[in-house]
């Protein structure tokens, strides 16, 4: 079989621009969704900062219907406020207390938990589809596929997934916005027994349109701002505030674009780094043996 070096660079000039023609249509940008692949408009949450008391009824709700130890300090002790708090293995939902700088003697207390991201890219990181983003908004996760590379906990903007480093048999946890409650028509634990109103839940469309209400009927209580609309693509869960969001442990530099497609450039490539590049790599060396053997055998016509 003998090959020319003229046909060997048209086949693998061809090759590679079928491939970086996908590649650069998987790049393309998209607005931000409300509604999954499957035509189901989203599901989501709006905490409203302004609202909450610190009561911690929306942790020990979480604690109760996900079944997850019982803490070492009380729900009704507000020692735990002391210092900030992330989430555990064992505590899918805290709350947090922070000064507040436009009324000092009325603390702002915020809610942490998984973002649920409309394009979540700890679904995008994870090799096994162990990390799911469901139609009906919650971002769940499958223990039973899960092969602990973590990939998620360091693709999660938020660092959100936490592993069970001192279990003998470690997952992967996070809050999965109550999937089989959401699933039956019904509240996530949190946002139903949430006393105030500071949490609540429904269709991510009509929660920007309450949030918008809020801020612009009230433009002296709330920051013009929906913490989650856009951040990171959007978010499932959202956020209102009468301070600066920065002041009360958010992110401010996290971009508006989904994170999945930051890295779209980079997934597209693999294809042509794992099958173009040693294709043609190979059909170099083998035109480079074909000359060196040519050659050989003009040098012993000579001799």
């Amino acid at each position: 079989m003998t090959i020319s070096r003229r046909n060997f660079l048209k086949v693998a000039g061809a090759a590679g621009g079928i491939l970086l023609a996908g590649g650069a249509k998987s790049a393309r940008t998209a607005q931000t969704p409300q509604t999954s692949s499957g035509g189901v408009e989203f599901n989501g949450m709006l905490i409203d900062t302004t609202k909450c008391i610190g009561c911690r009824s929306c942790e020990e709700a979480c604690n109760e219907a996900n079944k997850l130890p019982k803490p070492k300090v009380s729900f009704s002790s507000e020692s735990v406020f002391e210092e900030k708090r992330e989430t555990t293995p064992d505590a899918y939902v805290v709350v947090n207390r922070f000064p507040n700088e436009k009324n000092p003697d009325k603390p702002v207390f915020v809610r942490r938990q998984c973002m649920h991201c409309v394009e979540p890219s700890c679904a995008s990181a994870c090799l096994c589809k162990a990390m799911e983003k469901t139609p009906e908004g919650p971002t769940v996760y499958h223990k039973d596929r899960c092969m602990g590379c973590r990939y998620c906990m360091i693709s999660c903007p938020f660092d959100i997934p936490k592993f069970e480093f001192d279990s003998a048999s470690p997952f992967v946890k996070k809050c999965i916005g109550c999937y089989d409650r959401v699933a039956k028509g019904e509240q996530p634990a949190c946002a139903e027994a949430c006393p105030t109103g500071a949490t609540l839940f429904g269709k991510r469309r009509d929660l920007i349109e309450e949030a918008r209400k809020r801020m612009y009927g009230n433009p002296d209580r709330y920051r013009q701002r929906i913490y989650g609309e856009h951040e990171v693509g959007g978010t499932g869960y959202m956020y209102l505030s009468a301070v600066p969001f920065r002041t009360i442990g958010f992110r401010i530099d996290l971009g508006t674009k989904h994170y999945p497609e930051l890295t779209s450039g980079f997934l597209s490539a693999v294809p042509l780094v794992d099958i173009l590049w040693p294709a043609v790599l190979f059909g170099f060396n083998y035109l480079i043996s074909d000359r060196e053997e040519e050659r050989g055998k003009e040098s012993g016509d000579e001799e």
